[in-house]
Order: structure tokens, then C-alpha cells, then sequence
């Protein structure tokens, strides 16, 4: 019986690990979620609209994405940002219908400005737009993270300041790098306006 235990405790051990190196990395604190949105306006337009969950200040964002309407073909042709990232002073989104994929990427405060970045807390930042390019309707759209040309892939970037005077922190370049939780919600149909 004993041995049983030992034998069924070690075997659980080795099929944990896999999924504790895959974990997702944050030496901030909680470990931040990103959360992807999808919506159907109408039969041609989705959207999706991704927010982020924080309790760090957060200073770039990198979100590579690929976009998929099973033979129908799709482009991501507008975007949206929110208020929480005006201050951003750089913001793009390349999307590549040839591949079906999207990079979104935010840089905060590069001109020394001393601009206030994305605070600690949970909301929306961006809506990307997507249209059929045939045409055609789009039955279903489903999205994954990717990575894509050079080396874009799903990660922020924390503050190396956290926090407010006096009760501040300071972190280590290599604490910077976050790579949070991706979620997917399921599609709603939206009202047309």
C-alpha cells in the first residue's frame, strides 16, 4: 500500500513539472492577464478588444496574435485605443493578411517626457477591427498568440520605478520583462449601431 502512494505521488510529480516550466513569468507580483475579447458586429465586422490586468505600472506591450476564419479570408483593418494608453508615444498595429496575423505594440514615455504610463489596474486598451476580405460572412473567428517577424512575441514591459514616492520600488532591468496569462472570451453578438 505504501508503495502504491509512493509510486502514484512520484508519477504526479512528473506530470506537474511540464506545466510548471511553461508558467507564466511576473516578478512584480500577481501574475497579469490579458484578455482578448471577441465580438460580431454584423455578418462581415468582428471585433476584438483586449484588456490587461496589472498590479504593476506598465511602460510596453507586445501582443502578436493570429487571426483565423477557416477558408474565408480576413484582415484586421482598424484600431482603436482606449484612454488608459494616451500616453503612449508610440503605437502601432501591422497586420499581415497574407499570414492572417496582427502585432500590436505600445511604448510609453520614450521621449523623456516623464509622461504618466498604463497604471496598475484592470481595463480595456485596445480594439482591433476585423473585416472579411471577400466579402463573405464570417461563420466563426478564433485568435491565438504567435510570434511574428523579427521575434514579436506576447509580453510587457514593467516601470523600473513601481509604486508612488515615498513608498516606491525599484526593479532590476532583467524583473522588467512580463509575460502575462492570454485569454480568450467567448464571441457576443453586438447590437448594430
Amino acid at each position: 500500500m505504501k508503495r502504491t502512494w509512493l509510486s502514484l505521488l512520484v508519477l504526479m510529480t512528473i506530470m506537474i513539472l511540464p506545466t510548471l516550466s511553461t508558467a507564466q513569468e511576473d516578478a512584480v507580483g500577481w501574475v497579469d492577464t490579458l484578455t482578448a475579447e471577441i465580438n460580431k458586429i454584423d455578418d462581415n465586422n468582428w471585433t476584438v478588444t483586449f484588456s490587461y490586468d496589472s498590479d504593476a505600472t506598465i511602460i510596453g506591450i507586445s501582443v502578436p496574435f493570429k487571426i483565423s476564419a477557416g477558408l474565408n479570408k480576413i484582415v484586421a483593418d482598424s484600431i482603436k485605443y482606449e484612454d488608459r494608453v494616451s500616453s503612449f508615444v508610440y503605437k502601432t498595429m501591422r497586420a499581415d493578411s497574407a499570414i492572417q496575423c496582427v502585432t500590436l505594440g505600445l511604448i510609453a514615455n520614450v521621449d523623456g517626457s516623464g509622461r504618466i504610463n498604463m497604471l496598475p489596474g484592470k481595463g480595456d486598451f485596445a480594439t482591433v477591427y476585423i473585416s472579411s476580405i471577400e466579402d463573405k460572412p464570417i461563420e466563426a473567428l478564433t485568435i491565438d498568440t504567435t510570434t511574428t517577424y523579427p521575434n514579436n512575441t506576447l509580453m510587457t514591459a514593467a516601470a523600473l520605478i513601481q509604486g508612488t514616492a515615498p513608498d516606491t520600488t525599484r526593479l532590476e532591468h532583467a524583473q522588467q520583462k512580463i509575460i502575462p496569462v492570454f485569454v480568450i472570451s467567448k464571441p457576443k453578438i453586438l447590437e448594430s449601431r
